[in-house]
């Protein structure tokens, strides 16, 4: 069965203030224009994640709930996971693992680097450092999500929302 994983980063954050923790960095009003645009660009690329799982850093709820609109997903089914924040590939292999087998599209919204380090962990392809809001899609044909290693996958797309016809 052919499965699409679509790794998200955050749109671009604001710097933190003295008084502010890191988790509670809101999105620079950059931000909040690109994620919706990049939600509308993945509905019209027949993005349809039947499961967006995203970081509990405000920086990228805010950008899952704005994605989700777009996506016409209910907002209010994302699930929002403080071990999204300060994840490692083998936490998010985990996590991916754990979805059910009839899934065929999962999102997920998270933090760089570990999000590039999957990408190229789970494609053997070089991509980088994801941009604020760039959207990396994965193409798997397994047949559960707990199947997915290292290069089981193809790199269909990298972009980022400069690259993005709107």
């Amino acid at each position: 069965m052919v499965r699409n994983l679509f790794l998200v980063r955050h749109a671009e954050a604001a710097e933190a203030n003295a008084s502010q923790r890191d988790i509670e960095r809101d999105l620079t009003p950059k931000g909040y224009r690109d994620a919706p645009r990049v939600g509308r660009y993945l509905f019209e690329q027949q993005c349809r994640p039947e499961v967006i799982l995203s970081s509990a850093a405000q920086r990228a709820v805010a950008t899952a709930e704005l994605l989700a609109e777009q996506l016409k997903f209910d907002t209010g089914k994302i699930k929002y996971m403080e071990e999204l924040y300060q994840a490692s590939v083998r936490s998010i292999l985990q996590l991916v693992g754990e979805q059910k087998e009839n899934c065929q599209q999962i999102m997920i919204i998270g933090h760089n680097p570990v999000l590039t380090y999957l990408a190229e962990y789970l494609t053997g392809q070089e991509i980088g450092s994801i941009a604020s809001c760039g959207v990396v899609n994965i193409k798997f044909i397994l047949d559960n999500w707990s199947e997915i290693s290292q290069d089981t996958a193809e790199l269909l797309a990298y972009t980022t929302p400069e690259e993005m016809s709107f």
